[in-house]
């Protein structure tokens, strides 16, 4: 259990600075002001699944919250906390999947159950988490708000989806199953 414990620090720690680095370098403006594509949320995805909601969770909310401290002096909590909340429950999987992707299967039963975790997780954040924050928190008018959180739920659902499926594909592929090493002759 401990070493469990200390690889789900690490891999917080990691998945974080991963996700502060892609989301302030790499990401794809859309027509929508200050909604963009954003590569990072695969790599939360990632982590939610292997290591769990906590896991997740923190991982977009550290990035996301360091990348705004950077670039922009302040965080927009609304948004931070909308990183979060898609990565927990994207997490929620982990019961599922992670024992499976640590033996080396993630086949289509898997995939289906990551994406539906992470379209609930993204539905959830970007349309109703990260508008209603918006307008209780900074007072943003209700259209803009709402068209932003539509296409960010398309945008990072994409990505996570995308993403996400081919780093835990990589991921299961590089696991040794059980029984799959024999005694030779």
């Amino acid at each position: 259990m401990k070493n469990s414990a200390t690889k789900t620090i690490v891999a917080t720690g990691l998945g974080a600075a991963l996700f502060m680095v892609l989301f302030m370098f790499v990401k794809v403006p859309s027509p929508v002001p200050e909604t963009n594509l954003q590569i990072a949320y695969g790599v939360s995805a990632f982590f939610a699944a292997l290591f769990g909601p906590v896991c997740g969770f923190l991982v977009a909310f550290i990035g996301h919250a360091l990348n705004d401290f950077i670039n922009y002096g302040s965080p927009w909590w609304s948004w931070i906390v909308a990183s979060g909340v898609c990565a927990m429950v994207t997490g929620f999987a982990s019961g599922k999947l992670a024992p499976k992707i640590e033996e080396g299967i993630f086949g289509a039963k898997e995939s289906i159950t990551f994406l539906i975790y992470t379209a609930v997780g993204q539905a959830i954040a970007w349309l109703l988490v990260a508008p209603g924050l918006d307008i209780l928190l900074y007072n943003e008018p209700k259209d803009l708000v709402f068209a932003q959180g539509l296409v960010a739920f398309i945008l990072d659902f994409i990505c996570a989806g995308v993403i996400g499926l081919l780093l835990l594909k990589a991921y299961a592929a590089s696991r040794t199953g059980k029984g799959s090493l024999s005694k030779g002759k």
